[in-house]
């Protein structure tokens, strides 16, 4: 059959196709841009960029990102009562009065009363990385600085942090434990969602 011999018909049939098929592209391509761009947007770019750099692929990666936001859907994660609050806000204080005498024993206890909070708010304590995955989805704001903050608590059970360090942890440290105590009814994450 040669090129001239296909029918009006054919040749029809063939552009619908090919509309079909370019429109079928154009909505693929468009749907992955607004999913990146909502996980992007959800996480922050940082935490984004730090799953696609571990996972190497970026479908891949966003892939893992929606798990994450379905396994944090699942629990039962709530605010804290009114006395967990007060409780959680004089035990900072303690822990921040520490600081001045023992640096490196004020931040083990900052990172311990932040487990806490979280444990109280339902949250699994099942190891930092978890944890850190696990916060991204409701806090991914604080979360760098929760990075950092454990890093530095890392670096300071081997002795290898210095005071000042020490005190940017517990920088780093009030501002999650600030957003988790004092946080309204719903996760604004979730509220976007």
């Amino acid at each position: 059959m040669s090129i001239s011999a296909i029918s009006t018909t054919g040749w029809v049939l063939v552009i619908a196709f090919v509309v079909v098929l370019a429109a079928g592209v154009a909505v693929f391509l468009s749907q992955r841009k607004r999913r990146t761009e909502r996980l992007r947007t959800q996480f922050g770019g940082a935490e984004y960029a730090r799953a696609v750099e571990k996972d190497g692929d970026r479908r891949h990666a966003e892939a893992a990102l929606e798990e994450r936001t379905q396994r944090v859907e699942r629990f039962h994660v709530r605010p804290l009562a009114a006395a967990d609050r007060a409780r959680f806000v004089k035990s900072w204080s303690e822990v921040q009065a520490r600081f001045v005498d023992g640096p490196a024993g004020a931040v083990t206890a900052a990172d311990q009363l932040l487990g806490d909070v979280l444990s109280t708010r339902g949250y699994p304590t099942t190891g930092f990385e978890q944890q850190a995955a696990d916060i991204s989805v409701d806090h991914p704001l604080v979360l760098a600085n929760y990075r950092k903050a454990h890093e530095i608590a890392l670096q300071q059970t081997r002795g290898e942090a210095s005071t000042e360090e020490l005190r940017q942890a517990m920088v780093h440290y009030r501002t999650l434990f600030e957003e988790l105590v004092s946080e309204p009814e719903m996760p604004l994450a979730r509220a976007a969602s």
